[in-house]
């Protein structure tokens, strides 16, 4: 099988995705990895009206869900504070 033309943006690589191309070959495995997070625990959190109205804006705009937005941004603030400690 002939290796397909590279994708020359992230934009027509999605694009190729999104039409159903076979895409693996456009995709170096060979740096993939698998995150395994471990046992899940329930949070509950009391945070101001205000505040979630705010986040509830911006997962409406980007079209994603409320507890999944605030699971990615706690994600990577504490990857940024892991690696400032690193750092530091």
């Amino acid at each position: 099988m002939a290796r397909q033309r590279q994708a020359k943006s992230a934009i027509e690589f999605d694009r190729r995705f999104d039409a159903g191309e076979d895409i693996h070959d456009l995709i170096d495995m060979s740096k993939a990895k698998i995150v395994h997070h471990g046992k899940k625990v329930r949070l509950t959190l009391d945070v101001a009206e205000s505040l979630v109205a705010d986040i509830d804006e911006i997962r409406r705009r980007i079209g994603v869900d409320r507890g999944a937005l605030i699971k990615v941004w706690l994600h990577e603030r504490v990857k940024q504070e892991k690696t400032e400690k690193k750092s530091a």
